[in-house]
């Protein structure tokens, strides 16, 4: 049985953007701040297959999304979201 990875690098984002470029594990997201804000999580870019359906977060929160990106990570963010991802590469 594989481990669920315990920490990753936290990536900063305010608008769509890539997560990561390489295959990995997004472990979940933390909101610093949302104003109506929403989220679609991507495997392959910004183009690449939905993993979510559209996530409305709630600010202050950490939001778990354990899921393994085959090639890359990619956040489609809509409206105003400061939000904080934690992938771990590899």
């Amino acid at each position: 049985m594989a481990q669920m990875q315990q920490s990753g690098s936290p990536i900063l984002l305010t608008s769509s953007g890539v997560v990561s470029g390489a295959p990995g594990s997004l472990l979940g997201f933390y909101v610093n701040s949302t104003t109506a804000g929403t989220i679609v999580i991507r495997n392959g870019g910004a183009t690449g297959t939905a993993i979510s359906g559209t996530i409305t977060p709630a600010a202050g929160t950490f939001h778990a999304f354990p899921a393994y990106c085959t090639t890359a990570c990619y956040f489609t963010i809509a409206n105003t979201l400061n939000v904080t991802a934690f992938f771990a590469a590899g």
